[in-house]
């Protein structure tokens, strides 16, 4: 469905170019949820934007592409990095990170639905026709359809996430993009908005890519996940596997900080900080931090590669052991 290839991107500042994303290659399957995990800073925000075409000032892609491909007109049609806009809504829609930047907050949440929804969806129905589908919708997620009257300001965090959802939904899009859904929202809330997530994508036999810093998260509800670590992909794997067994240093340093119910032994937490995107370390940019380290490490960027059948890393140790 989504394929990058050899993607790099940066911001222009005043004192030059910061790359943020590193020749990222990988693929997103049909009907799978697929989640980007990593600390903040790494860039998933960033590659959620480039998916998703949102490619505005300062941001620029210098190198690479990204493809989305989708079923249409009995056939299949590619739309790639610059035309990926020609699919919003009806293909491929975004959820952001905070829904109170992205409502207007004196408009009401009907009408913001109708002029999200382009005028070829609506096949010249009347408004109220498409609001009493709107509201139907709504009640199938289990929404009340009073919110349609409401504005952004008389909603709660939750419910307009909720809101968010939904209109990006509405229309079937076959890719949905979550950048950090239940940010800033209660345990019992986000527990609602992950599980809606999941309901979604279930009935509508879509693709979600949900992006979250917390990696429990992903252990619950994704497919298959990629962990970035400064701007790359250090590993890459079906999610089980990747929590049963990391490969990478970086990654298995994120799965044993987690806390296990019933285990007290204290956690280890990962020491030094990911390095600055103005000024990063030559080779491996984990290299500062890994345990494991050596003067190839530091030296030689390590190729990002299959090292076991679906199981992708960029590491000089993992994929000498795998040779």
């Amino acid at each position: 469905m989504l394929k990058i290839e050899n993607l790099s991107t940066s911001y222009k500042t005043i004192d030059g170019d910061v790359r943020v994303l590193n020749n990222i290659n990988f693929e997103i399957h049909d009907n799978e949820i697929f989640g980007i995990a990593g600390e903040s800073g790494c860039g998933k925000t960033t590659l959620l934007k480039v998916l998703y075409d949102i490619i505005d000032f300062p941001l620029q892609v210098d190198s690479g592409r990204v493809v989305l491909s989708v079923r249409e007109n009995g056939g299949t049609t590619a739309y790639e990095t610059g035309k990926i806009r020609n699919a919003w809504w009806k293909h491929i829609s975004y959820v952001p990170q905070a829904a109170q930047s992205v409502l207007n907050p004196i408009t009401r949440l009907k009408n913001q639905f109708l002029d999200s929804i382009p005028e070829e969806y609506r096949k010249n129905e009347a408004k109220e026709e498409t609001l009493k589908r709107v509201a139907q919708y709504m009640e199938e997620l289990s929404l009340s359809p009073d919110l349609l009257d409401a504005y952004p300001f008389q909603l709660s965090g939750g419910m307009r996430q909720r809101a968010i959802i939904a209109l990006a939904t509405f229309m079937s899009p076959s890719l949905v993009l979550a950048d950090e859904p239940t940010t800033a929202l209660d345990v019992v809330v986000q527990r609602g908005i992950l599980m809606m997530l999941m309901r979604l994508q279930r009935k509508l036999k879509n693709t979600l890519v949900l992006v979250s810093h917390d990696i429990g998260v992903h252990y619950q509800i994704t497919n298959r996940m990629g962990i970035m670590y400064s701007g790359s992909f250090a590993e890459l794997g079906r999610t089980d596997d990747i929590f049963r067994d990391p490969i990478h240093p970086y990654t298995q340093m994120l799965i044993g900080a987690l806390p296990r119910i019933g285990d007290k032994t204290p956690r280890a937490g990962i020491p030094g900080r990911p390095p600055a995107l103005t000024n990063p370390p030559d080779g491996c940019r984990f290299a500062p931090r890994c345990p494991y380290a050596s003067d190839r490490c530091r030296a030689e960027v390590p190729e990002f590669r299959e090292v076991r059948p679906g199981r992708f890393a960029a590491c000089h140790l993992v994929q000498e052991e795998a040779s």
